[in-house]
């Protein structure tokens, strides 16, 4: 995988998803456990992208929930981006998408709404999402 590029007027964090021979399970095509992991890593990546070294040491993610909805099978000759965008917080909880689409088209093959929970990097405790963490992924899409 891959980040492409960043834009300020993408309204949202993308990044390239290579699929892999070891994605593909007994049916010829991407396992649902793979589109899952990948929902993790574009999660990760657009934190990893907008949050300073400072910052990824001062805190954690942790999820608390997926919801995943699979549209259409992936094969190993497939690209596939993925698409992030932060939405209601609460407290510790942010809620968080993620879309998986054939790269070059708007055709959708997995959909997931995630709830992630900030946690204090040194007590590993739940830490209530201030102006600090809400302005950057805010700002971010």
């Amino acid at each position: 995988m891959s980040t492409d590029p960043f834009s300020r007027m993408n309204p949202h964090f993308s990044l390239s998803i290579s699929i892999q021979k070891s994605d593909i399970d007994e049916l010829g095509h991407v396992n649902n456990v793979v589109y899952l992991r990948w929902v993790q890593e574009v999660a990760a990546a657009h934190w990893n992208f907008v949050a300073s070294s400072e910052l990824k040491t001062k805190y954690s993610w942790v999820v608390l929930r997926h919801e995943i909805d699979y549209r259409l099978p992936v094969f190993l000759e497939d690209h596939i981006i993925g698409s992030t965008w932060v939405g209601e917080y609460h407290g510790a909880r942010f809620e968080r998408f993620v879309k998986l689409c054939y790269a070059g088209s708007d055709k959708v093959v997995a959909e997931a709404k995630t709830m992630w929970c900030l946690l204090d990097g040194v007590t590993m405790k739940p830490k209530r999402i201030d102006e600090e963490i809400l302005s950057l992924l805010k700002a971010a899409q």
